[in-house]
């Protein structure tokens, strides 16, 4: 009898002891939860509240209310910009989206070759500043361009060179999705449709664009979204023909007038908003395009078609790399267009920037921050979100905080960070100006692909991996360190990629925080084409885009090895 009693008293004391245990573990996943809740309140949403705020004050900071965008309404050349933006994404928007669908039924619905080859080449604007485009676009309309007539006397410094060069810079985002929506196809459809004898022009009508529609009016939003806050086209090519972007930038930067800067980028908010809560509730409204039945989609070998879509792959990809590959020529170029000499000469930056290089080394240390400490802050976020059980209102506030920046722009992003920022009450003032702010700003502006990219791989892992570690006793950050993250891997290396070509192209979002010493390679390449001098401009942003593609590469090459080690335990 005292032995039972003994065990009794054992058994009482394990079972209290894994209840404190687990206690314990789900206070510390609280508290996680609630530090990250504090962490994107402060990067993500304060900022953008002391743009509204801002935005109803006058300069001497007393509350004005709506009397700031009634000034802005009553200003015809401020109104004249909107209207400006709105016609330029809108153009952008009906070129860009059909060329994207054409150019990724090629790549996913024929049997043409290379087609590795052509899609690497429609992505090579994702690796350079957007502004580039327009460098080019100079190079070969402009003035002094190679083919200065082509334009049947209209000058590409205006609307024309700022939707082509939209275009050039759009067409890889608009890809990418409508890549991923006609790669999901159910080859049974095809196949019920020849054997009805249905003729191709009909199954495409009546198949393939309503299997694809969602990709089609996602890509739109998010050309249109794209287009119309991009900052760096239209301060490079847009001459008289302002835009908000730019009006933005001159009331803060030019005139010093910050709450008429919030005003636009309030403005500068709204299309943005409406098109990512439009895209929102289209993609409700989907539906599985595969079931688990569902058999996959292999191209037939059609010879006319496949020639055709090759040809038009041809000229698109031809038309991108031409035109971003006479920039880069134009880098090495001693005087263009009269001495064609190859010279290392504009990359002697400080011929042209006192700063020299460093703006690039800024630009690279700033990167590197950025994709070190913004992947483990998203990565142990969405792994907060998805994985813990504790604190579902807080996770649920958490998700709502991480999908913000979605349909914020750069721009509107960088506007509040200079108001929260360099409030004279804000503690952390002392940050504006300094490589730190820089880093977290553009964690802010990347937080949301991030996060989803991050969620998508943890929604794959099976939820038993925590349910044995929890029966197991095994705390829930160790299964994280020895579980999660190796599984998670190649999904965490594509994250840090993607922070850092993000970070080091990105212009709109950074061109209001820099500092004297924090001047960023993308600010640079501003400076640089105001002060005349496009070669140095062109030869910063190769600069930029030879270290982006260097990141892509090594990543690639990276995915590869830990593939064969750390995944190895996929293989059956």
């Amino acid at each position: 009898m005292a032995q039972a009693l003994a065990g009794s008293v054992v058994y009482a004391e394990t079972a209290s002891g894994q209840r404190s245990t687990l206690l314990g573990e789900r206070l510390i996943a609280r508290l996680l939860i609630l530090l990250l809740i504090i962490i994107l309140m402060g990067i993500i949403a304060l900022p953008l509240a002391s743009l509204l705020t801002k935005s109803v004050e006058d300069t001497s900071g007393a509350f004005v209310g709506l009397r700031n965008f009634a000034t802005y309404f009553s200003t015809p050349t401020l109104v004249a910009s909107l209207f400006n933006s709105i016609l330029v994404a809108a153009l952008a928007t009906a070129i860009v989206v059909p060329i994207a669908f054409t150019y990724a039924y090629a790549l996913t619905r024929s049997r043409m070759r290379l087609k590795g080859l052509f899609y690497a080449a429609a992505l090579l604007p994702v690796f350079a500043p957007s502004l580039l485009a327009a460098i080019a676009l100079t190079y070969v309309f402009g003035n002094q361009g190679l083919l200065r007539g082509a334009l049947f006397g209209h000058s590409i410094y205006g609307p024309i060179g700022i939707v082509i060069a939209e275009v050039l810079y759009a067409l890889p985002h608009a890809l990418v999705i409508n890549v991923a929506a006609l790669a999901m196809a159910d080859a049974r459809l095809y196949e019920a449709a020849d054997a009805l004898g249905t003729k191709p022009a009909r199954v495409f009508r009546t198949v393939t664009l309503p299997g694809a529609r969602y990709g089609l009016i996602s890509s739109a939003f998010v050309v249109f979204t794209l287009v119309v806050t991009d900052f760096g086209i239209p301060k490079v090519i847009g001459g008289q023909f302002n835009v908000l972007a730019t009006d933005a930038y001159k009331q803060v930067v030019g005139q010093q007038n910050f709450p008429m800067g919030a005003v636009v980028g309030i403005i500068l908010l709204a299309p943005a908003v409406l098109a990512f809560m439009v895209e929102r509730t289209v993609q409700r409204r989907q539906v599985a395009l595969l079931s688990a039945r569902a058999v996959p989609l292999e191209p037939k070998k059609r010879a006319v078609a496949d020639r055709v879509l090759t040809l038009f792959c041809v000229a698109v990809a031809g038309m991108v790399v031409a035109t971003y590959g006479v920039a880069i020529w134009a880098s090495f170029i001693t005087y263009w267009p009269y001495n064609l000499s190859l010279t290392l000469g504009n990359f002697d930056f400080e011929r042209f920037d006192p700063a020299g290089w460093d703006p690039y080394w800024t630009s690279l240390k700033m990167s590197a921050l950025t994709a070190v400490v913004g992947t483990a802050l998203i990565f142990i976020g969405a792994y907060l979100v998805e994985k813990t059980k504790v604190f579902p209102a807080g996770r649920f506030f958490a998700q709502l905080l991480a999908m913000l920046p979605m349909a914020v722009p750069g721009l509107v992003i960088g506007l509040g960070y200079v108001f929260f920022f360099n409030a004279p009450w804000n503690p952390l003032n002392w940050l504006y100006g300094s490589l730190a702010i820089l880093v977290v700003n553009s964690i802010a502006h990347f937080y949301t692909v991030a996060h989803m990219t991050a969620a998508t791989a943890l929604k794959s892992i099976d939820g038993e991996f925590e349910a044995v570690s929890a029966s197991l006793k095994v705390p829930f950050w160790v299964t994280f360190g020895r579980v999660t993250v190796p599984i998670s891997l190649p999904a965490i290396l594509d994250i840090a990629v993607y922070m850092f070509v993000n970070a080091m192209t990105t212009v709109s979002a950074v061109i209001f925080l820099y500092g004297a010493d924090t001047k960023l390679a993308s600010v640079a390449i501003v400076h640089m084409d105001e002060a005349g001098t496009t070669s140095s401009a062109a030869a910063m942003a190769t600069a930029i885009v030879a270290t982006a593609i260097a990141a892509k590469l090594l990543q690639l090459g990276l995915s590869r090895i830990l593939s064969g080690r750390l995944q190895r335990w996929r293989i059956r």
